[in-house]
């Protein structure tokens, strides 16, 4: 720039007259303070704009102002954007602009009506782009910040996701574990009392603990490789199979007859395909209430499920045993865990002690059965 001022200087009257200690003084003033301009824009600004003025008064360089013109686009776009700071720049730019024109009129002897025209263009041109290169970066900075923004929050979606997957893999943990050691529990001891007036039936019922156990193991093993952090089983996927639903019900209730529990089953309703939250729901609260029906109850239990048009109907009614007959639902885990169960799905659940009898029944809308 200040060799560029120079030049024009030297061209203005043609001759080089320009071109002395105070002209290359006013040049240098009107051009190296931009090695400033990212510090301090509008002290820069007023320092090349008053020299560019003095200049312009006593002789005729050719063509623009370079030095405040340049001076001015950074004053535009430095910065934060602000009302106060917007006016006070443009008065300073006006003033500026006044002072340069009014400088160059009085040298010329006439009116400065082309270097007013003039000015007006060119400076409201460069302060207009200097905006704009200001509003494109803070656009820009607000677009990355938003990315920022949705990525943290996406983040955090996936920790709350992966949260509530760990929280419904410890349910059914729970519920697969306490039925398998209650039912392993029955089979053991009454596999000890035939042991020896009835060696085939104990048999039958080693044979179940062993099944039983070898299928819990491995429904477990899984469940934990998921719950791992470390990712260290290289064959984990990630992914849990999903417990079984009330096609498996059957097989329950099999299981529990065949530890000497009594089981009855009454399917009412038109039997259709459940969405698939509904379906494992059904299954761990029929599993959990016999389970506690043979831990608590008196040999037997009745089992209710009914396919309604917009919900699914499941109840389980046992006898107390003596013991427990004076007792009330409980609180343990088993109970808090079906009741977060329906209550996940929109649902409820009711349990109770009447007249000898343990009752549970659970509400689980289900009106979408392709889902």
């Amino acid at each position: 720039m200040f060799a560029a001022s120079v030049g024009l200087l030297a061209v203005g009257d043609g001759d080089g007259a320009n071109v002395d200690a105070l002209g290359v003084l006013l040049s240098a003033l009107a051009s190296l303070p931009l090695a400033a301009r990212r510090l301090a824009p509008l002290p820069v600004f007023v320092l090349t704009a008053a020299a560019s003025t003095a200049l312009y008064g006593f002789a005729e360089p050719a063509g623009p102002p370079l030095g405040p013109t340049l001076a001015l686009y950074w004053l535009a776009a430095g910065g934060e954007e602000s009302r106060a700071r917007s006016r006070r720049d443009l008065a300073v730019v006006v003033l500026m602009l006044a002072a340069h024109v009014t400088a160059g009129g009085l040298a010329r002897g006439a009116f400065p009506g082309p270097e007013l025209l003039f000015g007006v263009l060119l400076w409201g041109g460069t302060w207009l782009a200097g905006d704009r290169t200001r509003l494109r970066r803070e656009r820009m900075a607000e677009l990355e910040e938003r990315a920022l923004r949705a990525e943290r929050e996406a983040e955090s979606e996936r920790r709350l996701a992966a949260a509530e997957e760990r929280g419904r893999i410890a349910r059914d943990l729970h519920d697969s574990a306490g039925h398998a050691i209650n039912t392993i529990l029955v089979h053991a001891g009454m596999g000890r009392l035939q042991t020896e007036r009835d060696p085939e039936s104990a048999r039958g019922a080693f044979q179940t603990i062993e099944e039983l156990a070898r299928e819990t193991v491995g429904e477990i093993d899984q469940m934990v490789r998921v719950l791992r952090e470390d990712g260290a089983a290289p064959e984990a996927d990630g992914e849990v199979e999903p417990p079984p639903g009330l096609a498996a019900l059957d097989g329950l209730v099999r299981r529990h007859a065949a530890a000497g529990m009594r089981v009855t089953t009454a399917i009412r309703g038109e039997r259709r395909p459940l969405p698939p939250a509904v379906d494992r729901a059904a299954y761990r609260i029929l599993q959990e209430a016999l389970t506690n029906a043979a831990r608590h109850g008196g040999g037997s239990a009745e089992v209710e499920v009914s396919f309604g048009p917009s919900a699914l109907e499941v109840g389980v009614v046992n006898p107390l045993s003596p013991d427990r007959a004076v007792r009330g639902t409980g609180g343990g885990h088993g109970m808090i865990g079906m009741r977060e169960r329906a209550a996940l799905l929109g649902g409820t659940l009711e349990a109770g002690a009447r007249s000898g009898r343990f009752e549970l029944r659970a509400h689980l809308p289900a009106a979408d059965g392709a889902a």
